[in-house]
């Protein structure tokens, strides 16, 4: 019996330092992941690139017909380099998507404070989050559904934004969109420590997602909020 209790313990210490690995692995990519984004988003205000210059339906569709084959490709290569390359791509595309809202924000008067306020509370909230997901090591996968749930309804409502534009529609919109967004960091992680995701650079890829949407939404709404134009 011995034997086959240590090869039962042998086994589990095997998991626990594979999902270590990919845990190590996911931040120190989504750390270089930052990069791409940052320089593809200096790019575009510079460039003023704006997917969303013609129409709002077609420009939109356009977006996630590009993000959809980003995505896919990353899926297909995950267990390769080129899987890394595709998703840095990805984040320098995503960083160039940065540069309207950017532009925005860069037109108020406090719009440098407000872009660093909105990138430091991303941080502190992923580290936060991250922190509890990975030190309390609770499973989190019970609140996949209802963040799901809620995911469809702020698409919904954000579809309808684009054609009704009411102020008070996109504050909630992005309210809701960062505490969404936040649960999935707890999820994402959880599903990492309890070895639901076993592939790193499929979780970056959905922890980058939660830190993005979280930065866009919380400048949004500091735009709304504290924004000055004197």
């Amino acid at each position: 019996m011995l034997p086959q209790f240590q090869m039962t313990g042998q086994a589990t210490q095997d998991v626990s330092l594979q999902q270590n690995r990919v845990l190590r692995n996911t931040y120190m990519l989504l750390a270089l992941s930052m990069v791409p984004t940052v320089a593809g988003a200096l790019l575009g205000v510079q460039m003023n690139f704006s997917l969303f210059s013609g129409s709002p339906m077609v420009s939109f569709l356009v977006f996630l017909g590009i993000a959809f084959a980003f995505m896919w490709g990353i899926e297909r290569t995950k267990e390769s380099a080129m899987g890394v390359v595709l998703l840095l791509g990805f984040t320098f595309f995503m960083g160039l998507m940065l540069a309207g809202i950017l532009r925005v924000a860069l037109g108020f008067s406090n719009g440098g404070s407000l872009i660093a306020t909105a990138a430091g509370g991303t941080g502190a909230i992923f580290i936060t989050l991250a922190g509890i997901a990975t030190v309390t090591k609770k499973d989190f996968s019970f609140i996949g559904k209802f963040l799901f749930i809620g995911l469809v309804v702020v698409i919904l409502a954000s579809l309808a934004n684009i054609f009704f534009q009411i102020p008070a529609l996109s504050l909630t919109v992005s309210a809701v969109t960062v505490l969404i967004f936040s649960g999935y960091i707890l999820y994402d992680i959880s599903q990492i420590v309890h070895g639901g995701e076993t592939n790193y650079i499929s979780a970056t890829l959905k922890v980058y997602l939660d830190v993005y949407n979280i930065f866009v939404n919380l400048l949004n709404l500091l735009m709304i909020l504290s924004g000055r134009r004197d």
